[in-house]
């Protein structure tokens, strides 16, 4: 059976691949090389292979060249856009800071204008009260006058019955020379009781018009008052609301913030003393109660100014960077705080007043410096080339702490920036944006 096969299988190779030869001459002899069909099979098949081999490589390479140039004009473009995303969020950053400035310049007008504004209005209160005090001298002279007038009056009729009943007594030597002289005082007095109450008239006449003038004066000052009034109040709304919004949008409590910030600020005659008008045991009249809500206002304006300068609202590098990492999970991690790339030695500041509580290496986070700020809260700045502050050093916002670098476990000359409040971490880019419109 398997000679039979043989034999089939032999014949139909025979058919496609007959016997050849293949001659060898030379000088002296001829000699040939037989090539069978199995041979030619064999070759046949080795020379497909081959050239199937070479289709395939050439093929491989050809789309490899075509996917590199592809993946090279995709990392290209992606590195375009990158860099364009990168300028966007420069100019935006370097926009934000203009308007940060301009808002700063806004505030510190404000804060001059309602210094004045205060000025002007414990001026014009002054003045009321005087013009008050005198309304009421001018109103007492001119009862006191109206009682003289009525006085004078009275004792001219008196004259005036005493003269008629001496002109009626019977005329003699002696009583001639007594009537006359009784006439004469009579007439001397009664000129001076007119004289009287003409010079009472007359300073009644000239208190009223004086009360006139003062009262149309004091409704001027009242007028200006409420201007005044209008315009400390538009400017309290201005001043104290962005403040209140950005505590807020950082999650801090504003009423327990201005008690810890009053605590610290009570003592007597400092600067954060409410000032109040006085009323001597008097009902509080609407504009005292009106300067005293403005002044409780400036007085919580004075409060959110001093805790802004203890919160973390300030950028840590202030020069060109980039933002590489966020807040959040990482590798199955919590990255606690952001990262900041920028050149090695480019400077970090303190982003709000406090105290350095750790000024050295740590593990993982290289040179690192910790600053311990009022409401709990504390902030890192990690993986340094050289840090320029000491532990126990109190520094104020913006003071330059150290340099960035790439110490520690880093992958890149970066800052590693943390916020923690009662030892938990939370987004620092929580007051960052919560201050854009502020500072």
């Amino acid at each position: 059976m398997r000679t039979r096969l043989g034999i089939r299988l032999h014949s139909l190779l025979e058919r496609y691949f007959p016997e050849r030869r293949v001659f060898l001459r030379s000088d002296t002899d001829t000699r040939f090389i037989r090539l069978g069909p199995a041979t030619q099979l064999i070759a046949c098949g080795g020379a497909a292979a081959i050239v199937a081999w070479a289709i395939i490589a050439t093929s491989v390479l050809v789309m490899d060249s075509i996917g590199a140039g592809n993946f090279r004009e995709q990392a290209k473009r992606e590195l375009q856009t990158y860099e364009m995303r990168l300028n966007a969020l420069a100019d935006e950053r370097d926009k934000r800071a203009q308007e940060a400035l301009a808002a700063q310049e806004r505030f510190s007008f404000a804060l001059e204008q309602i210094s004045i504004m205060q000025s002007e209005l414990l001026a014009s209160e002054t003045r009321r009260q005087e013009l008050e005090t005198g309304i009421e001298v001018i109103q007492a002279t001119l009862r006191r006058t109206m009682t003289e007038r009525e006085d004078a009056q009275q004792e001219a009729e008196r004259l005036a019955n005493a003269l008629d009943a001496g002109g009626a007594e019977t005329p003699g030597e002696n009583g001639n020379s007594a009537g006359d002289s009784t006439v004469n005082f009579l007439s001397a007095a009664l000129a001076d009781a007119a004289e009287a109450r003409d010079q009472t008239i007359a300073d009644a006449q000239e208190a009223l018009i004086r009360a006139d003038e003062m009262a149309y004066e004091l409704r001027l000052l009242q007028d200006q008052n409420d201007q005044i009034f209008s315009q400390l109040e538009d400017a309290m709304a201005i001043s104290v609301e962005p403040l209140d919004k950005m505590f807020r949008a950082a999650g801090l409590n504003t009423d327990r913030l201005l008690d810890t910030v009053r605590r610290g600020y009570s003592g007597q005659g400092g600067p954060l003393m409410p000032a109040s008008f006085s009323t001597r045991g008097e009902t509080l009249s609407p504009d005292a109660e009106r300067a005293n809500r403005i002044l409780g206002r400036l007085d919580q304006l004075n409060l959110y100014r001093l805790a802004a300068e203890k919160a973390p609202f300030a950028l840590p590098v202030k020069s060109g960077f980039r933002f590489t990492s966020g807040y959040g999970m990482r590798w199955g991690r919590l990255h606690a705080g952001t990262d900041f790339a920028a050149p090695h030695g480019t400077p970090i500041y303190a982003t709000a007043d406090g105290v350095v509580g750790h000024a050295g290496w740590q593990s993982g986070y290289g040179r690192l410096v910790k600053i311990d700020h009022a409401f709990g809260i504390e902030t890192r700045y990690a993986h340094m080339s050289r840090i320029r502050v000491k532990p126990g050093q109190r520094v104020s916002r913006g003071d330059r702490i150290g340099d960035m670098g790439n110490t520690g476990r880093s992958t890149g000359t970066h800052l590693h920036y943390e916020v923690r409040v009662d030892g938990k971490a939370v987004n620092p880019m929580t007051y960052i944006k919560a201050a854009k419109n502020v500072f």
